[in-house]
């Protein structure tokens, strides 16, 4: 264009560049609008999704939190699980239903139903806590069942830092039920400590370690 030496000569250029380019040039702006436009249109989707996931949710906690759930209340939460699963599977408010889920079994004596739900969360879902929560859930219900062994294997899964009190309380009441009690003793004294240091209470677990005559058993 700057070679360009009379206003005729810039017009027909101009001319010729927008015949050759024009073409594309609108196609980029009408795409670009298009993918402006469906990318708010996919966040609005998004929104509505987790609002009424959340609604969901609130709904399901609800029910729950009632000191007892009648057959008709009960079976209205485990629809809100279902419903929760189905239509946001994979989102966090699934993840917590589907805990909801087995503690709402636990309470109705399914505990075979507590024990799938539990292990459908740790394969399903990716967020390590949850996963780790289930977890700890689980070796209760197993421990429970006596399957202490099995309890064991699945505490030593658990990697939340956040969880290991609890982790290390029921390691040992799992080595007590086996019949350890010097390892129970280390497990409750450890517990005790991780606990303190983290500023959690663990209700129960120094009058285990002296039920077992531990020496130390206050730290």
């Amino acid at each position: 264009m700057a070679e360009l030496n009379t206003e005729e000569e810039q017009l027909e250029a101009i001319k010729r560049w927008w015949k050759e380019n024009g073409t594309s040039l609108i196609a980029g702006v009408v795409i670009a609008a298009a993918g402006i436009f469906g990318w708010k249109a996919w966040q609005g989707y998004q929104a509505n999704q987790a609002e009424a996931a959340s609604m969901r949710y609130q709904q399901l906690l609800t029910l729950a939190s009632q000191p007892t759930l009648e057959d008709a209340a009960l079976a209205q939460a485990r629809e809100q699980v279902t419903a929760l699963n189905d239509e946001h599977g994979g989102s966090l408010y699934a993840d917590l239903a589907t805990l909801i889920e087995a503690r709402l079994a636990v309470a109705d004596g399914d505990l075979a139903g507590a024990r799938a739900a539990l292990s459908a969360l740790i394969e399903g879902t990716e967020r390590g806590y949850l996963k780790d929560l289930a977890r700890l859930r689980l070796a209760r219900l197993e421990l429970a069942a006596d399957e202490a062994d099995t309890a064991l294997a699945t505490l030593d899964a658990i990697a939340s830092k956040a969880l290991d009190a609890q982790r290390l309380e029921l390691r040992g009441d799992a080595q007590l039920a086996l019949g350890n009690q010097d390892e129970a003793r280390d497990a409750y004294r450890e517990a005790l400590a991780t606990a303190e240091a983290g500023g959690q209470p663990l209700f129960g677990t120094r009058l285990k370690l002296d039920n077992l005559g531990a020496e130390e058993a206050t730290l």
